[in-house]
């Protein structure tokens, strides 16, 4: 089954021991983890081996596959400290479940708009569409409605729907159930409050992008 995934347990965990699994020049594999791999959009952690920064963390399969400095000096059966950037981990939940909201917001008020894309970083989050027209003007009736949810500090559940193929979904009763293997947030009110942009990107193509306030 791969690497354990301890950001789905606790994403809130932020330094830990795991076991090195397997050294193949500058790549490492682990036991179990904390450090996300880019995924769904979603931007990898920034964090630390032993005492090595990665340098990129790649998924594989159900595995994750950890480039380190070619100075790194690990070795298979080696136990070591490993830890992440809890600040940019912590702005991506937020801007990631940011972007669920909205993107949520956009499926229930409006007619199946088609979403192309979306990404999100520690600085912003963004959700692509096609779209036939200035999608700002979808911008006051979203930035309400996540107001709403955020100030009602609602909690978010998130959980295997298919734990062999490591399939995930976030829940918050009353509003929806969405799959998604990000990293999550525990209660809307984390998130504060939000500032939408419209990006036109050509091509009947319009950008959200999410910005925290």
């Amino acid at each position: 089954m791969g690497v354990k995934k301890l950001f789905w347990e606790d994403p809130y965990l932020t330094k830990t021991t795991a076991i090195v699994t397997e050294v193949d020049g500058r790549n490492v594999t682990l036991n179990e983890t904390i450090i996300y791999a880019f995924s769904g959009g979603q931007q990898s952690d920034s964090g630390r081996i032993g005492n090595y920064d990665v340098i990129e963390a790649k998924k594989d399969g159900f595995d994750i596959i950890y480039t380190l400095p070619e100075s790194h000096d690990l070795q298979k059966g080696q136990e070591v400290v490993i830890e992440i950037d809890w600040e940019k981990r912590f702005r991506i939940m937020k801007l990631h479940f940011a972007a669920e909201i909205i993107l949520e917001l956009m499926y229930q008020n409006y007619n199946n708009p088609e979403k192309i894309g979306a990404n999100i970083t520690s600085d912003k989050a963004r959700i692509d569409f096609y779209w036939d027209g200035n999608i700002s003007e979808t911008f006051p009736l979203l930035e309400i409605k996540a107001k709403e949810l955020i100030d009602a500090d609602l909690e978010i559940n998130s959980e295997f729907d298919d734990t062999k193929n490591q399939r995930r979904y976030w829940e918050i009763k009353g509003f929806g159930k969405v799959s998604c293997g990000g990293t999550h947030i525990k209660r809307t009110g984390e998130i504060n409050g939000i500032q939408l942009k419209r990006n036109n990107i050509g091509g009947g193509k319009e950008r959200i992008e999410i910005y925290l306030i």
